[in-house]
């Protein structure tokens, strides 16, 4: 069973890279990319999982997600 976490998940279309981006603003450089917005998401959510265990594997803290946050 692989843990839930809450933290927001901003999904985006990038021209750029011609690919959906989901960001996660409350973990430095945590993103990922899909072909579409569900690839985008769940791709992210593989990045989390791997950003949690690899700051724990390094000692440093991780974040408690805060929920919304009010960037705009």
């Amino acid at each position: 069973m692989k843990p839930e976490y809450r933290y927001e998940v901003i999904i985006y279309w990038s021209d750029e890279d011609n690919a959906f981006l989901a960001e996660v603003p409350e973990l430095a450089g945590c993103m990922a990319d899909g072909a579409t917005y569900a690839e985008a998401l769940e791709n992210v959510e593989q990045v989390v999982r791997e950003w949690i265990l690899t700051a724990e594997d390094l000692g440093r803290p991780v974040p408690s997600p805060k929920g919304r946050l009010l960037f705009a």
